[in-house]
């Protein structure tokens, strides 16, 4: 005989209704953060200044896919921890203000290294930095993802994270032109750079602050307190009990290796041609204009059809941009590639990162994002520092193919063997 579902429904539909309740206030708000932290991420995570900035220091591809793999394998290491800090809570908002403020405190080290540091100390410390700041952005992924899945309704989250990447990408296409034309060119401080990462500190620190204005409801049932040990021993069960949501993440670690060649799209472009701080700035404002419109129309399709299909396009456009960077041979060819590649790799992580928050029930649902990010961003750590590898012993072009390749078996994986999460449920 079957336990009596009423108490639990009454719970559930409490929860729904104040959910609704408080949606426009929780929506301005996740908008706001998002514009503009994600302003000030986006510097830092754009395939053009952090790459051309350690190359500047190093004169080394290795140390360009260290750099990149350092920060990748700390978000590794953590989405685990922060599923298990946040499982048994009703509220996870404030242990998100403090793994917020912890990632801010690496990019601000990042910027003081670069402008109070000699060489190789300067060096050195960035990469120290961007393996905490990964650290704590894999905590903040399930943190952050979380809380958008108890204070969005499915059937708005799309837009929203469009539209928030939208808005972002708005103040980041003339953030990165200030930075890029007054900042690095003219050398600011005494190191554009680390301006230009000191600017993005500060925007950052705003977008936290938005957050204060969200009301998170506490949900009808959580997990109880368990050890992170105990946590990691259930996952082989979770992974069998799910079979969609394991290919899912198979195909999200598989496309995620094709990172390995993003740090070396502008390698690539300045070893064609000679790159000013100028035409970083142009190239990193195309890059952003394009997720920024992009994700803005993939957000809208994704409302009404899923993210599946969102998963698949992008890939496809990611993997025709680079194909096109192979054959760039001026500056304007290369601001199209750029457009592709923000696109491309927008709707990816678009894509990726929601579309896990589809599967299963929600209490073990911190855990599937953990599982889902640790997956991705193990390979996305091996990946970068095996490119500078590759790259230093044969080509950048060696590099990209190989990163396609992988690129190819995700959507392989997807269309073979990963239906849309969202008829599964409804059948």
């Amino acid at each position: 005989m079957s336990a009596d579902p009423g108490p639990r429904s009454a719970a559930e539909s409490a929860f729904l209704e104040t959910v609704w309740s408080n949606l426009r206030r929780n929506y301005i708000a996740h908008l706001l953060h998002g514009l503009l932290g994600q302003t000030g991420f986006r510097l830092l995570n754009a395939p053009t200044f952090l790459p051309a900035y350690v190359y500047s220091l190093s004169g080394s591809d290795v140390a360009v896919g260290l750099a990149r793999a350092l920060q990748y394998f700390g978000m590794f290491l953590s989405p685990v921890l922060g599923a298990a800090l946040i499982e048994h809570r009703r509220r996870v908002l404030p242990v998100g203000f403090v793994v917020g403020a912890l990632m801010r405190v690496q990019l601000l080290g990042i910027a003081l290294a670069g402008l109070l540091l000699p060489a190789p100390w300067n060096l050195r410390a960035i990469c120290l930095f961007l393996g905490l700041f990964g650290f704590f952005l894999g905590m903040q992924g399930v943190i952050f993802g979380y809380l958008v899945s108890k204070t969005i309704p499915i059937e708005r989250r799309g837009v929203l994270v469009g539209l928030r990447q939208f808005l972002a990408g708005l103040t980041s296409i003339a953030v990165a032109y200030f930075g890029g034309n007054y900042l690095i060119e003219r050398n600011a401080l005494g190191d554009g750079y680390a301006a230009t990462f000191l600017l993005a500190f500060g925007l950052t620190v705003l977008g936290l602050c938005m957050l204060l204005a969200v009301r998170e409801p506490e949900p009808p049932a959580v997990r109880p307190v368990s050890r992170v040990r105990d946590r990691m021993r259930e996952l082989p069960a979770l992974l069998r009990s799910d079979r969609g949501f394991t290919r899912y993440f198979l195909a999200r670690a598989l496309a995620t290796m094709g990172r390995m060649a993003v740090p070396f799209y502008v390698l690539f472009a300045s070893s064609r041609m000679d790159l000013t701080g100028s035409d970083l700035g142009i190239l990193t404002a195309a890059f952003l204009l394009a997720q920024t419109s992009a994700n803005l129309v993939w957000g809208w399709v994704a409302d009404r059809t899923g993210f599946r299909l969102i998963f698949l396009a992008a890939l496809v456009v990611w993997i025709l941009a680079v194909v096109l960077l192979m054959r760039s041979v001026d500056l304007g060819l290369l601001v199209v590639v750029f457009l592709g590649l923000g696109a491309g790799l927008g709707g990816f992580m678009l894509a990726g990162q929601n579309m896990v928050l589809e599967f299963g029930e929600r209490e073990d649902l911190p855990m599937r994002i953990a599982v889902a990010n640790s997956a991705s961003e193990l390979v996305g750590a091996v990946g970068p520092l095996v490119g500078g590898l590759i790259a230093a012993t044969f080509s950048y072009v060696a590099v990209f193919w190989l990163a396609i390749g992988f690129q190819c078996a995700a959507i392989v994986v997807v269309v073979f063997w990963v239906d849309e999460p969202r008829r599964a449920a409804s059948r």
